[in-house]
Formats: structure tokens, C-alpha cells, sequence
């Protein structure tokens, strides 16, 4: 018995070392998996005095909410469609404190700033529009209105605010009942059928001619995903100036090219056939983004081998040698403070401002259209990113909170990403033919934050960009639909057909970004450098002469000088540069490199165009003041010939700029003619443009030559794997982790009832 047990467990541990062998076999050429954490390496530590500049919190927003409704005298609605006649919080977001403040907290151990939000109540009880500040957020909530300060005046009209989704719920009302009207000819023309096949709607902007209008022509388009290359060739003047919808009227109409006064004139018109006809027929939906093609396989994928090398906490990013805090403003979209790069501030605050379009056209539904997004909010529309498409599948992503237009916090899930991407370009390098043969050379890795705004017809992706060389980069890329108008007599002046009685309307697009470098300081100059053709004597040959390019330098002195306007010969290097000099002399400055392909600005001569005028200057160079917050204003769009933010006025006093602290407002874009292959979307191939912020002189070297992607070999040292990383790469190989794909972006789209 002994002996038989015996055996039975020499067996059992042989089959027991047969398994673990084939197990071991199988599972030999499987890759371990990737890191997915950060690398512990990180330069710097994370700081919870970045928080200073953070988005309000949900429950933040929320204390505001409560504390504004309880408020028995202001008498605020607290339905989310509120209508135009009462009132309404329309926005809450973070007010940003002093910058003065701010420093002396974040470097010379001050006391905190008062966390406080700012409040917007369009009060239509009483005709007029308020700013409060509310705070501290930390405490005892109290309000100040700070109309008067912002502003110089104690009430904002009422008709400078923007559409709400209040008043957008009156307007469908109203446009239901005119529809009743005029069912048959919609129904003939435009296959109209009520709650089955419904007309969209697209308004002009501004809405009127002069201050105080509110009257808005609507374009109608088919009922299709991508509506806005479908126009039907129906457009409709509302007037709704009066806060009591039920004084509404319609006030012109135009169909088909041709234009009627109201709507009896039309009917009597179409029944007697004494007009052009439209007759309505099927055609595909050419404007559908659903792949014509099945996928045949997967484009590339990127993961990072030994784990991230940056890290997000709330909302701090670190990434090698650098640092920076972040934000998402309703209003004006995405924003950055306190950059650092090796300790060092060179960037207080980077940001978003404003994204303009001036439109072409001979129908009235564009011919007067300049669209200023910040006025209905441009980080309002950051949506959630997808995953593999929008952003890299093993991106960083950040939820974040907003309170426009509503009476409840919205979550955004995943609306910013960050992550490091290979530009697939190298940094640098040098192959040495000659002498020395070697190759030293090294990828450009860099660091992207990046969110996505879709704004009406147009996606904007935002991204900032930061660098191993020093360098930061503020870009944009537009892509959507193009806005469209029905073809008709003299509208080939105006931009291209794109389809069956379709025309895409010629635009411009203007980017407006604040950049506020702080280098070594807050004592700055602004200087410029360029070149001209010198003639001069050869030194060995006294008699023969050759033009030579010459260095020109220049310390511009006044913010009138330093307002570079658009269509004016511009120097091109400019710089912010401190009084410090670099080990060779030089003073250390950051240069700002705009690339722009941006069409000509709007005629100043134009009553609307002291509203965008930021859009006048390449740049413009001014002192801070945090009385200068924004260069353009939620009220501008409404507001357009008596504008609340007149940037020009901040150039008009012509302070000087020597010693001082400096803020660069840079004006990008490009002028779109829009063409058939913007059917059915616009790709980002060439549609962008951006300022880049490139160290110059502020070192002694470059500072990339110290990054640990450099590579250098030479003959027989090319598998020598301690500069050559990329010899041992097979080493290292490892499989992706990748999150499972999810998207909740639809949770947050405007609902109208």
C-alpha cells in the first residue's frame, strides 16, 4: 500500500511538471503588459496651489445656485427654459483672481486668494442684464454687483444678451404656428410633415442693424444628421425684441431668392402661382458621416512602453521639465497658467479669447453674419473626446463641470485629454559624412492638452503644445461642416457650388489667443528683430562690394507701436524679452512665431467692427491690467455697433511698455473658400493656424540636450544600447493595457423642453 502511494505521487508530480513545461511553452511568446501608471521619475511634485486657478467644483457651483435663487430680490428663476421675461442665471464660472495676488501666493508664501465666482442674471423682469461676484467660496457666501466696475455703467441692456434655451423653446412655439400657415407650400416645396419630417434651423448673427434689434433671419435646411449643407432655399425675419413672445411677429420672408413682406403675401402669391416654385424631391443625405466603406483594418496605435511620463492631478499636468495649471472657461475655452519649465515661470497665462467668422453671401440668412462664439460660449461646447479618433486610445482624460444656460451643474465626462505624442518628426539631428562620422539625433516627443469645441456647424480642436526644446505652442485646427446657402441669382459671387442648388459661403476665421509671459519676472521689454540687405566692401577685396543680410534690432517703447496691425509689414521675430542677459550677452527673451493664413480683417469703416477689433493686430502688445481680462465679451455679438469690450480701447491710451508686465494678444486664422472636397465634412489638413513660443537666447544652449530621447553612435557602436535606446527597443517590447472604449458625449447636448 506504502509503495503504491508511493508511485501515485512521483506520478502526479511528473504530470504536474509536464503541465507547468507546456504551460511555460505557450506562454513564452506572449509580452508582458505595458505599464499603464505614470513613471515615478517626475521632475516635480504636484502642487495643490494650482488649484488657485481651478475650475468651480459641482458642489461649488452648486452653493452658488442656492445662495443666487435664495436671494429674494433679485427673484430668479429656477426653471432651465425659463422664459425671456424673467429672470435667469445664465452663466457661473470661476473669477479669477488678481494676478498680483496670485503671485505673491504662489512665490513669496501670501496669503491665498479669495476663491470667488462670477455670476451673469439676465433680469428680464426688469429689462436689463447683472454681474455679480460671489464669494468666498470657502465661507459665508456673500454678492457684490460689479456691473458698474466691468463696465461703466450700472445695467446692461437687455438686448445685448445672448439667446437662451428659454427663449430658443418660444421662438420653435412661434415657428410651429407660422408653420400651420404655411403647410401646403413647405409640404410641396421642402417635404415638410409635421413631427415626421421637420425643417432645421440656422440663425444670423448679429441679429439686426444697429443697437437695441433683436430681429433674427432664420435659414431653413432638410431634416438630416449634417443639416448644414441641406439648405432649402426658405429663410424667415423673427422679430423678437419684446421679453413677451406673444409680441413676436414675423417680419420678412424670403423663398427661392425672392422676397415677401408676410406672410398672406406669400400665400396669395404661391396659391396664384405668381412666384418661382421650388418643387421638393428626395435626394440621399451626401452630408452622412457613416463610413461608405468597411474597415479593411486598424490604423497605427500608440502606448507607452515604461509608462507615462507625465502626470494629471486635479488640475495640475507635469511632464519632464515642465509644469502648468488648467482650466475650461464657459466662455472662452481652454486656458493655462502658471507654465514652468524647469522651475521657471516663462507663461502666467495662456488662453483661448475669441474664434470669429465673417461670412458672404446674397441671401439674407449670411449676408450680414459674423459669428463670435465666446458670445454663446466656446468651452460650453467641449463634448466628450473619443477615444482612438479625437485624442491617442491611451490618452489622459479630465471631466470637467460647467453651469451656462441651465439650472442644474453639467458633467462633461472625458472633455479634455492629455497626452505625449511622437510628432514623427525629428527634434533634431545630424548625420556626420564628413568628419567624425556619427549620427546624433533625437525624436520629438512632446506634450499635448488638448480639448474640442463644437460650436454650431464647426468643430475647433484646441491643443497646447509643449515641447522638450522649451518651446510652447497654442494651435487650432477647424474642421465640421461648412455653413452653406441655396443657390440663386448672383451667388457664385460668394463661393463655390458643392452640390445640387447648394453654395459654400466664403468666410474668414479669426483665432484670438492671450499671451501673458512673465520672463524672469514681471519687468519685461518688447523687442523686435529682422534683416536687411547691408552693401559692403569685401574686406580682403576693398574694391568690390556685395549686399549682405544685416541684423536690425528694435525696443519698442509705447503700445501704439507694438499694435502690429494685420495688413502692415511686421518685423519677424518678436520678443518679450527681461533685462537678463545669457552667458554670451544676449537678453533672455521668448519669441512669439505666428502662423496665420487669415483673410483681410472686416473695413474699420464698418459700424460693427469696433466689436472684433483684436482681429485688427497680428499682435498687440500691452500692460497688464486685470481690468484687461478679455479682448472680446459674451454682449459683443448682440451688441455689435456700441460693444462692451472695444480691445482698440486698450492700445488707445498708449502706455508704456518698458519694465513693465506684458501681455501678447496674437491673432491667427485662414480665409476658407470653401470647395467640393469640403463635402461632406472640412478636414484640418491646412484649415489652422497658431503662435508658437520659442525660447531665443533664453538659455545658453538648447535645453533638449539634456533629454534622456537623445540618441548618438558611431561606427561599430550602432547596438550599443547606453546612448542608443532605440538598439534595445526589442528589449522592452510590451503589450498595450488599454481602457475599455465607453462615451457618454450625447448626455450633454442642448435639450429644448
Amino acid at each position: 500500500m506504502n509503495s503504491l502511494l508511493k508511485y501515485l505521487l512521483i506520478l502526479l508530480g511528473l504530470i504536474s511538471v509536464i503541465i507547468n513545461i507546456v504551460l511555460i511553452c505557450l506562454n513564452s511568446n506572449r509580452l508582458p503588459k505595458c505599464m499603464s501608471k505614470p513613471q515615478q521619475s517626475l521632475q516635480f511634485r504636484h502642487s495643490d496651489k494650482s488649484l488657485v486657478f481651478a475650475d468651480l467644483t459641482a458642489e461649488e457651483y452648486k452653493s452658488v445656485r442656492d445662495y443666487m435663487w435664495a436671494q429674494e430680490d433679485l427673484n430668479i428663476s429656477h426653471s432651465f427654459i425659463a422664459k425671456p421675461s424673467e429672470n435667469f442665471i445664465f452663466l457661473i464660472d470661476l473669477s479669477l483672481p488678481r494676478k498680483a495676488d496670485v503671485l505673491r501666493y504662489l512665490d513669496s508664501s501670501g496669503q491665498k486668494p479669495a476663491r470667488e465666482a462670477s455670476v451673469i442674471v439676465f433680469c428680464g423682469a426688469r429689462g436689463y442684464l447683472k454681474e455679480y461676484v460671489v464669494g468666498p467660496l470657502s465661507g459665508r457666501l456673500q454678492h457684490r454687483d460689479v456691473t458698474q466696475y466691468k463696465y461703466n455703467t450700472s445695467e446692461l441692456p437687455f438686448a445685448a444678451r445672448t439667446v437662451t434655451i428659454g427663449e430658443y423653446v418660444q421662438l420653435f412655439t412661434l415657428l410651429n404656428h407660422v408653420f400651420q400657415k404655411l403647410e401646403k407650400p413647405l409640404t410641396e416645396s421642402f417635404g415638410y410633415i409635421p413631427k415626421q419630417r421637420e425643417l432645421l434651423t440656422l440663425e444670423s448673427m448679429p441679429r439686426g442693424i444697429r443697437s437695441g434689434d433683436r430681429k433674427t433671419w432664420i435659414s431653413f435646411f432638410r431634416d438630416f444628421s449634417g443639416m448644414y449643407i441641406h439648405p432649402v432655399g426658405f429663410e424667415m425675419l423673427i422679430n423678437h425684441e419684446s421679453s413677451n413672445s406673444s409680441n413676436w411677429t414675423v417680419d420678412k420672408l424670403l423663398y427661392n431668392g425672392q422676397y415677401f413682406d408676410t406672410i398672406d403675401e406669400f400665400m396669395e402669391k404661391y396659391k396664384a402661382n405668381r412666384l418661382k416654385k421650388i418643387v421638393y424631391k428626395e435626394i440621399p443625405n451626401y452630408a452622412s458621416l457613416k463610413p461608405r466603406e468597411k474597415s479593411s483594418g486598424l490604423g497605427p496605435q500608440q502606448y507607452y512602453l515604461e509608462g507615462k511620463r507625465y502626470s494629471v492631478k486635479n488640475n495640475q499636468v507635469i511632464y519632464l521639465d515642465w509644469s502648468f495649471a488648467f482650466g475650461l472657461s464657459s466662455l472662452t475655452g481652454m486656458r493655462v497658467f502658471d507654465v514652468r519649465f524647469r522651475g521657471e515661470r516663462v507663461v502666467y497665462e495662456l488662453s483661448v479669447q475669441e474664434a470669429m467668422s465673417v461670412y458672404g453671401s446674397v441671401t439674407p440668412g449670411m449676408i450680414l453674419t459674423k459669428y463670435l462664439d465666446s458670445s454663446i460660449g466656446i468651452g460650453r461646447f467641449a463634448h466628450e473626446l473619443v477615444r482612438g479618433v479625437d485624442c491617442p486610445y491611451a490618452a489622459t482624460f479630465v471631466d470637467t463641470y460647467r453651469y451656462i444656460d441651465t439650472n442644474v451643474t453639467q458633467r462633461f465626462r472625458n472633455s479634455i485629454c492629455v497626452f505625449e505624442h511622437d510628432i514623427g518628426r525629428p527634434l533634431r539631428r545630424h548625420f556626420s559624412d564628413f568628419f567624425h562620422n556619427g549620427y546624433g539625433g533625437m525624436a520629438n516627443s512632446a506634450l499635448v492638452f488638448r480639448t474640442i469645441t463644437a460650436i454650431g456647424n464647426y468643430d475647433y480642436i484646441w491643443d497646447f503644445i509643449f515641447y522638450q526644446s522649451g518651446s510652447v505652442e497654442a494651435r487650432v485646427h477647424a474642421t465640421g461642416y461648412i455653413s452653406s446657402s441655396f443657390k440663386v441669382d448672383g451667388s457664385l459671387q460668394y463661393g463655390h457650388q458643392v452640390a445640387e442648388n447648394v453654395l459654400g459661403n466664403i468666410h474668414t476665421h479669426f483665432i484670438n489667443f492671450k499671451v501673458d509671459l512673465d520672463i524672469l519676472g514681471v519687468k519685461n521689454v518688447f523687442q523686435t528683430k529682422d534683416m536687411v540687405y547691408k552693401e559692403v566692401a569685401l574686406p580682403w577685396m576693398p574694391s568690390e562690394k556685395a549686399k549682405i543680410p544685416q541684423l536690425v534690432e528694435q525696443q519698442i517703447k509705447t503700445e501704439k507701436e507694438a499694435a502690429m496691425l494685420h495688413n502692415a509689414k511686421t518685423p519677424r521675430y518678436l520678443h518679450i524679452a527681461s533685462n537678463q542677459t545669457n552667458q554670451w550677452g544676449h537678453h533672455r527673451s521668448y519669441r512669439l512665431q505666428v502662423v496665420s493664413f487669415a483673410g483681410d480683417h472686416l473695413p474699420e469703416s464698418e459700424s460693427v467692427e469696433k466689436s472684433i477689433s483684436w482681429a485688427r493686430y497680428k499682435v498687440a502688445i500691452t500692460k497688464h491690467k486685470d481690468e484687461e481680462q478679455t479682448s472680446s465679451s459674451l454682449y459683443n455679438q448682440n451688441y455689435m455697433w456700441s460693444p462692451f469690450v472695444d480691445f482698440s480701447k486698450y492700445i488707445d491710451d498708449n502706455e508704456m511698455i518698458v519694465n513693465e508686465d506684458l501681455v501678447a494678444w496674437v491673432t491667427t486664422g485662414f480665409l476658407h473658400i470653401p470647395h467640393a472636397e469640403d463635402i461632406p465634412n472640412t478636414v484640418t489638413v491646412g484649415n489652422g493656424g497658431g503662435v508658437i513660443l520659442r525660447p531665443h537666447n533664453y538659455f545658453n544652449e538648447d535645453p533638449s540636450i539634456n533629454s534622456p530621447d537623445g540618441v548618438y553612435f558611431g561606427p561599430g557602436s550602432e547596438s550599443d544600447c547606453e546612448d542608443n535606446k532605440m538598439a534595445c527597443l526589442e528589449k522592452d517590447h510590451c503589450s498595450s493595457t488599454l481602457e475599455p472604449f465607453t462615451y457618454h458625449g450625447f448626455e450633454g447636448v442642448m435639450k429644448f423642453e
